[in-house]
């Protein structure tokens, strides 16, 4: 039986600072994706907005004040950074579905037909950590790789807090204590958004979070190998 993994890409991945590691990075993650294929595995991978998403919001935000509409650029970024991905694996001959789909139901279809599967936000108000979360549940997919650009999940925010303690593995019920399943108010953020912690306690997804700048970290919670990041088990 063909496995099926769903990967959440923080969009901060896809933009680091210097070009050099951007390449690298890129590289790296085109490795991965044509291992995952030659062994007969399938992959959905959704992209967040990352700095496109900050700019065009930045951009927009003094004229629109609608937060739904804001949110739609945002959307849009994240679909930019997913059109990106989708090329380069189609430039190296990975059987990649031509399109970029707007919901989950439309990317569950095509991973049945495609062995990689590219997509960015869907709905306002629904991050990418969500919309992967989601995209698990409709494919059958029992697990989802959260790679973003923190190592662990914590007991308390690290940046306001010196004594904050990385969680190795954890349930996700001990998760939703942390950060809630409730939607986050503008400004505020988790490692792991509520609303996606939500649909994975409903749904029985495991999650694992992990720090996506490190390409074999991926690999392995993907190989089922053991990796620095937090296990996050439903069960």
């Amino acid at each position: 039986m063909t496995r099926t993994h769903i990967v959440a890409l923080g969009g901060s991945l896809l933009r680091p600072e210097e070009a050099e590691k951007r390449q690298q990075w890129l590289g790296q993650l085109r490795q991965l994706i044509v291992h995952v294929e030659g062994n007969g595995g399938k992959l959905g991978i959704v992209v967040g907005g990352g700095l496109p998403a900050r700019e065009g919001i930045e951009l927009a935000k003094n004229i629109i004040s609608d937060s739904e509409k804001l949110d739609e650029v945002g959307i849009a970024a994240t679909r930019l950074n997913a059109t990106i991905l989708q090329q380069i694996f189609l430039d190296i001959g990975c059987n990649v579905a031509p399109s970029i789909p707007t919901t989950t139901g439309e990317a569950s279809k095509l991973i049945d037909s495609y062995s990689i599967v590219v997509m960015g936000g869907t709905t306002p108000g629904h991050t990418t950590d969500a919309v992967a979360i989601a995209l698990a549940r409709d494919c059958g997919a029992r697990n989802c790789v959260i790679a973003t650009n923190v190592d662990y999940v914590y007991d308390k925010d690290p940046r306001e807090h010196d004594d904050a303690n990385p969680m190795f593995d954890i349930s996700i019920d001990r998760l939703a204590e942390i950060t809630g399943t409730e939607p986050l108010s503008p400004g505020q953020s988790a490692v792991v958004d509520p609303v996606a912690v939500g649909w994975a306690r409903d749904a029985s997804i495991d999650i694992a979070v992990l720090d996506g700048r490190d390409i074999s970290l991926l690999d392995n919670a993907l190989e089922g190998k053991e990796f620095s990041g937090t296990l996050i088990r439903s069960v």
